[in-house]
């Protein structure tokens, strides 16, 4: 089977996440490969509040674009600097939509370039122990999309301003300690090597013999564009009203950070949200709208719960957490 290849020709992130949905949504067939950037922007996991997630002095500061994507995990900073990637393709049964089905390539083709790259963790790609890549996945009816960034050169001053750091995850909530997290790709390259030149031998060693480098027709990239309007642009998708609550457990699990937000009336579930940067592959919406109404002990949980696919809205995040979390 041939490996579509496509690039979007800008590096606006709206309309770049649009077309990343649209071909996961409308290009039902086939292994596609997407290789794009994206100016200056956080990128907001699916399931992040995020006011929480971004310093908005510095973002406004700096002019930097906030967009919520459609995959779980943690905001990111782009930049021209960073490269991203996206595999579109059939997901397979849930052994297949492991993520290192995906990362293991792209530390072979880092590899092919001299560079000692390692996947590690729930959704990182590490090289001499520094993140240089963090990836997301969702599915959608049977086609699996899995996407990453490629620190090349990104300003890593800009990703701690930009970014505010879990204390959960770090020993120190200061900028320095998302610094030294972070590493480059070009540090570890042939010294001159430009993105342009590592843009190039990526898509080289990520593409088989009988790759196929097409452009959507125009009558799709209207589509693209309409979409990109009408949820990426918007304030109520990116940013969105996080309800009044009155109890909230914020609890940092293996499988990620999980942040419970609740309406609770004489014992009763009137409102939930679960905020987080845990690694979903589908939407939460049906689970909280069926959980509004339903009493918040053990039992009745435990009932709606099992009517769902719960690694698909959690990742590894269990079914005992998300009860731990729900009642405290």
């Amino acid at each position: 089977m041939s490996v579509y290849y496509l690039e979007t020709g800008s590096t606006d992130p709206c309309y770049n996440l649009a077309f990343e949905q649209y071909v996961l949504e409308h290009k039902t067939e086939g292994d596609w490969l997407m290789l794009w950037q994206n100016a200056n922007a956080v990128i907001i996991g699916r399931n992040q509040n995020t006011a929480e997630e971004v310093d908005p002095a510095f973002i406004e500061r700096h002019r930097i674009a906030v967009v919520r994507r459609m995959t779980g995990g943690g905001a990111v900073y782009h930049d021209l600097g960073n490269l991203n990637y996206s595999f579109i393709t059939d997901a397979g049964e849930a052994a297949l939509q492991n993520i290192s089905r995906f990362t293991e390539p792209v530390c072979r083709a880092l590899g092919s370039m001299g560079v000692a790259a390692e996947a590690s963790g729930r959704n990182d790609i590490l090289v001499d122990g520094k993140k240089v890549s963090g990836v997301a996945q969702r599915v959608h009816q049977g086609r699996i999309l899995h996407h990453g960034t490629l620190l090349f050169d990104s300003d890593r001053d800009m990703i701690a301003g930009a970014l505010r750091a879990d204390p959960a995850k770090f020993a120190s909530k200061s900028t320095k300690s998302v610094r030294s997290r972070v590493g480059n790709l070009k540090d570890h390259l042939p010294e001159g090597t430009t993105i342009e030149q590592f843009w190039e031998a990526l898509r080289r060693e990520l593409m088989e013999e009988d790759a196929c480098p097409v452009m959507l027709q125009e009558e799709d990239l209207a589509r693209i564009r309409d979409l990109a309007d009408s949820r990426y642009r918007t304030w109520e998708w990116n940013y969105g009203k996080s309800p009044e609550y009155t109890v909230q457990n914020r609890t940092r699990y293996p499988g990620g950070t999980l942040d419970v937000r609740m309406n609770v009336r004489r014992g009763i579930l009137c409102e939930i949200r679960f905020y987080g940067d845990f690694m979903s592959t589908a939407p939460l919406d049906g689970l909280t709208e069926e959980l509004r109404g339903v009493a918040r002990e053990r039992k009745a949980l435990e009932d709606v719960l099992s009517h769902y696919d719960l690694p698909a809205l959690f990742g590894t995040i269990t079914e005992a957490e998300v009860l731990q979390s729900i009642l405290g």
